[in-house]
Order: structure tokens, then sequence, then C-alpha cells
């Protein structure tokens, strides 16, 4: 017995089975949560960098926990992004704010501003821009007054800078100058 339309037959019987069968359960990707993107510096309009973020290759090792931006002694210190304070006291003889940022994921991120004198307590929400202190005498840390600011994620450090959006880390607009003739004044 021959069947005049086999090539037909496999596809109706997958397409019955795929009816009939469960479905199994797709599974869902992780959450994935937002890194905040910071409205301002923490000091200033565009502070200079004076020393980079250089991550330590091991949990000991040499390097450079965050950012030092140069600021003269009193300059205003500012929360980069909404979040609740998590620590405000003295670590080795230096002021030292801590901030959790919202809706960063568990553990959720968080910035630190040393050294800073705050009147802040523990608890206490802070909004992007809002002040969280005034910075400190130099300690020692930068060749120049200087405000440390720090990112981590639980025990792991992270680079702050990657919270500022590209314009707010720009030097400003760029100028086309012409290609003869004289440069402008």
């Amino acid at each position: 017995m021959t069947f005049p339309r086999l090539e037909l037959l496999l596809p109706t019987l997958a397409a019955l089975l795929a009816t009939f069968l469960p479905t199994p359960p797709v599974p869902s990707a992780p959450s994935a949560v937002a890194t905040p993107t910071a409205a301002t510096w923490p000091v200033g309009t565009r502070p200079p960098v004076v020393r980079g973020w250089d991550p330590p290759v091991t949990e000991y090792g040499a390097g450079h926990r965050g950012v030092d931006l140069a600021a003269p002694p009193g300059a205003l210190v500012r929360a980069v992004t909404p979040g609740r304070i998590s620590f405000a006291g003295r670590v080795a003889g230096r002021g030292v704010v801590a901030v959790e940022l919202d809706g960063t994921g568990d553990p959720p991120l968080r910035t630190t501003y040393e050294p800073v004198r705050t009147a802040l307590r523990k608890g206490d929400e802070v909004g992007a821009g809002d002040p969280v202190g005034t910075l400190e005498l130099p300690t020692g840390h930068c060749p120049r007054s200087c405000l440390h600011w720090g990112l981590r994620r639980a025990e792991t450090y992270l680079d702050p800078l990657t919270l500022l959006p590209p314009w707010l880390l720009r030097r400003g607009p760029s100028r086309l100058l012409p290609m003869t003739g004289p440069l402008p004044p």
C-alpha cells in the first residue's frame, strides 16, 4: 500500500503532537538590574580627575578603589543619584558618607564620598544632586585637596565614572576651525 501524499503526513503528525503535548515551561531570564545614571558630578561642574580608578589584581592588592576629584576644602559634596544613607561617620580619622543607590538590585550599588563632614544619619534619603556634606581638609591621600569617590556592589569595587552619562564626561562642545586663513581668537 502506498500513500499518495506521504510528504504531508509527517508535518501533520508533528502538528498534532505539538497541539496535544504539554508545553515545557520556558526558563525566565534573570531580571536585569539597571545601573543608574548620575545627574551630576559629586563636586563642582566638571572637576579634574586627580587619580583614576585602578582596581587591585587581588583582594588585598595595590590599586585605587575609586577616583579622586580635585576640589577645595569646604566644597559642597552632592549625591550623584537618589538613595539612602547606609553609613555616615569617621573611618581612620576621615569623614565618610556611603549612599545605597535606589533600584540597583540585591546587593545594591553603593557610592562613597570622603573626606566629608556631614550632618546626615544612616537611613536618611537623598535625591540626585542633594548635598551629603562638605569636603574636609586634605588628609594626605591626594597631593592637594580632593574628594575620593567610590562605587561598590557588596565587596566588589567598580569605577564610579561609569555612573556618569557621556555628556557629563565630555569637556565641552567640539568647535570646527577654518581650513584656510587665520585662526579666530
